[in-house]
């Protein structure tokens, strides 16, 4: 299947109200395998949700950075 990813990194800097965001379209039928590439580091939390639009939601957080990716599918 073919997804949009939206991918936002929060800046851990508690002044700096910006985040990055990386927009790209993947390809994978196993989101949960295609995640495990950003599971690398010493502490790794992960918890998977769906919003009420479809959306496939990762929140992550690794070694103290938290991250956000989304998953929702391309037409």
């Amino acid at each position: 299947m073919r997804y949009e990813q939206v991918r936002e990194i929060f800046n851990k800097c508690s002044g700096n109200q910006m985040r990055d965001v990386f927009i790209d379209e993947i390809e994978t039928d196993d989101l949960d395998k295609y995640i495990e590439r950003y599971l690398t580091g010493g502490t790794v939390l992960s918890q998977k949700s769906v919003s009420g639009t479809g959306t496939i939601i990762y929140d992550l957080e690794i070694d103290g950075l938290k991250q956000r990716i989304a998953f929702t599918l391309a037409d």
